[in-house]
C-alpha cells in the first residue's frame, strides 16, 4: 500500500474512563485527514499494533508510571511501522521501524526518536512488538537487574505464557535454574512444559494449586517474577527463601479493580514476611534499565537464531478488533503475545 491508497487515518480514541472491566462503549473509531509531516518529521503507516496489559492503567486518570491518555486521545502504543513520506535525512521511504504509534493506521513522528530499523532477515516484524522488544526486554531486564538468577536457584513465573513471562522462564533456563511455571489452562500449562522446556508447569486454576506449588518447589523460591498478583502471590509467599528476589513487573489480576478487598488488612503480614526472610521487592519499568537495550538486542538476537528462545504470538486482523482484544487480553484469553494487523 503506497502513500496515495488511503486519503485518511482511522484512530480509535479513549471515549469514557473504564468502570472496572473495559466495555467495547469506552472506545470511539473515528477518521480523521492524513497529517503532514514538518522539517525532521516522518509520516508512518502502522502496519502492527501491539496490546499489553500496562494500557489498562492509561485508561484510568490516576497517578501511574506513565500519564495517562485523555478522553478523545489516541489510544497508546507501540507499532511496527512503515515510513511513507520523509522529512528527516536518516528515514527513506519504505524504512520499517519501531515507533510509538497508537491506535490508528497513521501517525506522525519525529525522526530522531525512530532509533530502532527493522531488519526482516533477523527475525519477523511483529517480533519487535514482544520477544525482541519491549516484553522481551522487560523480562532480559528484570530478570538481570533484579531476579539476578544463580545455577540451582528455583525461579517461579507468574502469567509463564505471556510474552514477558515465557521469555523469563526461557533466559532463566538458559542460567541453569530450575524453572516453575505458572498459566492459566491446561493447553498454556501443556505449552511451558512441552515447548519451551520449564522444569514444571502449573495451572494456578487447578483446585489444588497451593498444593502443587508446594511440591514443585521443594527447596523453596530464590526469585519470584511478579506479573499477576492475587491468588499466585498468595500461594508463593510462603514458600519463599531467605533473600529472595521479586521484580513486580505487573499486577493483571488487579488492573479492573474499583476498590481494595475487602477483609482483613494484611500489610503487617506482607511487612513482617518482607522483614523476617530479608526480601527484595522492587516494582520496575523496562525504561528503568534502557541502559541494557543494545546488550539484550545482541543476546536475544542470537538466542532466537539458534531457537534458544521460541515465542508465540496471538494476531489478531484489523484496527477496530483492537479494543474487543484488549478486553479479552485482560480477562486471560489471549495465548502469546497480542499483536493487531492493521
Amino acid at each position: 500500500m503506497s502513500s496515495h491508497d488511503a486519503d485518511h487515518n482511522t484512530r480509535i480514541v479513549l471515549a469514557a474512563r473504564p468502570q472496572g472491566e473495559p466495555k467495547a462503549e469506552d472506545f470511539r473509531r473515528e477518521q480523521a485527514p492524513l497529517p503532514t509531516p514538518a522539517d525532521g518529521q516522518v509520516l508512518l503507516r502502522n502496519r502492527y499494533l501491539s496490546l499489553d496489559p500496562y494500557m489498562r492503567g492509561r485508561m484510568n486518570a490516576g497517578r501511574s508510571y506513565a500519564k495517562p491518555v485523555e478522553i478523545g486521545e489516541v489510544m497508546d502504543g507501540g507499532t511496527v511501522s512503515e515510513v511513507i513520506e520523509s522529512r528527516h535525512p536518516g528515514l527513506q521511504v519504505g524504512d520499517l521501524v519501531l515507533a510509538h504509534g497508537g491506535w490508528q493506521t497513521h501517525a506522525i513522528a519525529d525522526g530522531g526518536t525512530l532509533k530502532r530499523k527493522l531488519d526482516t532477515s533477523l527475525a519477523p516484524l511483529t517480533t519487535a512488538l514482544g520477544v525482541y522488544g519491549m516484553p522481551g526486554f522487560t523480562a532480559y531486564a528484570g530478570l538481570h537487574e533484579i531476579g539476578q538468577p544463580k545455577p540451582g536457584e528455583t525461579v517461579v513465573v507468574a502469567a509463564a505464557s505471556g510474552p514477558v513471562g515465557a521469555t523469563v522462564g526461557q533466559i532463566a533456563k538458559l542460567q541453569g535454574t530450575r524453572t516453575v511455571g505458572i498459566a492459566g489452562g491446561e493447553r498454556k500449562r501443556a505449552y511451558l512444559q512441552d515447548e519451551l522446556g520449564f522444569d514444571v508447569a502449573l495451572d494456578h486454576r487447578a483446585t489444588d494449586f497451593v498444593e502443587q506449588l508446594r511440591a514443585a518447589c521443594p527447596e523453596g523460591i530464590d526469585v519470584y517474577f511478579e506479573n499477576v498478583g492475587g491468588a499466585v502471590f498468595d500461594a508463593v509467599v510462603p514458600l519463599l527463601n531467605d533473600f529472595a528476589r521479586i521484580p513486580v513487573c505487573g499486577l493483571v489480576a488487579h488492573y479492573n479493580d474499583k476498590a481494595l478487598p475487602s477483609g482483613p488488612d494484611r500489610m503487617p503480614w506482607l511487612m513482617s514476611q518482607i522483614l523476617t526472610r530479608h526480601l527484595t521487592v522492587r516494582g520496575f519499568i523496562q525504561h528503568d534499565f534502557i541502559a541494557l537495550y543494545p546488550q539484550f538486542l545482541r543476546e536475544m538476537g542470537g538466542w532466537l537464531a539458534d531457537g534458544k528462545i521460541r515465542y508465540r504470538e496471538d494476531l489478531v486482523e484489523g484496527l477496530e478488533n483492537a479494543p474487543r482484544a484488549l478486553i479479552g487480553l485482560l480477562r486471560g484469553e489471549n495465548f502469546g503475545k497480542v499483536v493487531v494487523k492493521l
